[in-house]
């Protein structure tokens, strides 16, 4: 007896569900024909979707405290313009310490050309030296010889002959110190080069540190990286952030596009260019004019091996739609993202639009004052 009732409440349960999901596929089909204009030609197809735009992320390179927050979310930014500034206290510190660095290196490579220059005028002077001590020595050389005549013809005695080899040895020696010397200056000089080229090497290093610390100052400047509009304000002026962490998100309001969705018998007669109109469910007396700049190569869904014909036609293909730039510029503040409503596209270019799907936009855009700085 248990077991009978067990089984009518059980078979009475998936009598109701089944009731209450064919109502609500009932429902959504209803909701899905109002949205879509009837009597639409088989050439035209259509999708549902929401309105996107591109989103940017504006995020701190280094880690750092948020000092201040220029903008507010709504506010609508330029390319380039300022949005927030990091503390610098550190990275100003860091920038002195770079500054006193190359100019100690700048310095050293001053004195070591000072050095240098010294050590080439020594090698200068000393070969004056050496030229004066050579002629010394061929002065002593030609005394010698005269000498020597002397006392082979008896004129002077053989004690002149000791004193001009004493003059011409000690000549010889003034001449090798001289040289000597040269040689010493030479290997100055060329140890002074060495110094230059290496104060050359720490001057470059200090340059990138220099450089370096520089890049990271203009890095704590942050700036939109195009004209938006800002959706986020992920951080506030006195938090801690890690390097990457998200300060801003804004919106390229003049980058806005629908994805939908359709089947692949629609998709695969679709060209890169083909017109579409939006229907958007908020103002569906409104229609926008856009065109496919994608369509999906790939299916969304994933048949199994073996496809019968019904199966083929379960697969859907991505495809955007994107609204004209000068379009979006002209009403940039009615432009809103997740908006959703219908795309409806001519799968047959040459057929016409019906009247119902005729382009029209609002008479008049109006410009709202931005409150960005």
């Amino acid at each position: 007896m248990t077991n009978s009732t067990d089984s009518r409440t059980s078979l009475l349960r998936k009598v109701v569900i089944g009731a209450v999901l064919a109502t609500l596929a009932g429902a959504a089909f209803l909701a899905w024909n109002r949205l879509k204009p009837q009597g639409l030609p088989a050439s035209i197809a259509s999708g549902n979707g929401r309105i996107e735009a591109t989103d940017i992320d504006v995020a701190t390179r280094t880690s750092g405290r948020l000092k201040e927050l220029l903008v507010k979310e709504g506010d609508d930014v330029t390319e380039g313009q300022v949005i927030a500034r990091m503390d610098t206290a550190t990275l100003d510190a860091d920038l002195q310490r770079a500054q006193a660095q190359l100019k100690q290196a700048e310095n050293s490579k001053n004195t070591a050309a000072a050095v240098l220059a010294q050590r080439e005028q020594a090698v200068t002077t000393a070969s004056a030296v050496v030229a004066q001590r050579q002629a010394e020595v061929n002065l002593a050389t030609k005394q010698l010889q005269r000498t020597q005549e002397l006392i082979n013809k008896g004129f002077v005695s053989p004690q002149k002959l000791d004193e001009a080899q004493a003059q011409l040895a000690g000549a010889k020696a003034g001449l090798s110190a001289a040289q000597s010397q040269v040689a010493e200056a030479r290997s100055a000089i060329v140890a002074t080069k060495s110094q230059l080229v290496e104060a050359d090497s720490v001057i470059a290093t200090a340059q990138a540190s220099l450089a370096r610390v520089q890049a990271d100052l203009n890095d704590t400047v942050l700036r939109a990286p195009r004209a938006g509009r800002v959706q986020v304000l992920a951080a506030q002026a006195g938090e801690v952030l890690g390097a990457g962490g998200r300060v801003v998100s804004l919106v390229d309001v003049g980058d806005v596009y629908m994805t939908f969705f359709l089947p692949e018998t629609a998709a695969g007669r679709l060209a890169i260019g083909s017109d579409v109109r939006l229907v958007l469910d908020a103002a569906p007396q409104y229609v926008i004019p856009a065109k496919v700049s994608f369509v999906a190569s790939v299916a969304q869904f994933t048949p199994k091996t073996v496809e019968t014909t019904a199966e083929r036609q379960k697969l859907v293909f991505k495809v955007r739609a994107q609204i004209d730039r000068a379009l979006l510029e002209r009403y940039r503040q009615q432009v809103k993202t997740g908006m959703p409503g219908m795309a409806y596209v001519r799968v047959q270019p040459d057929t016409p639009w019906p009247d119902k799907l005729a382009t029209a936009l609002p008479a008049q855009a109006y410009d709202k004052p931005s409150s960005a700085p």
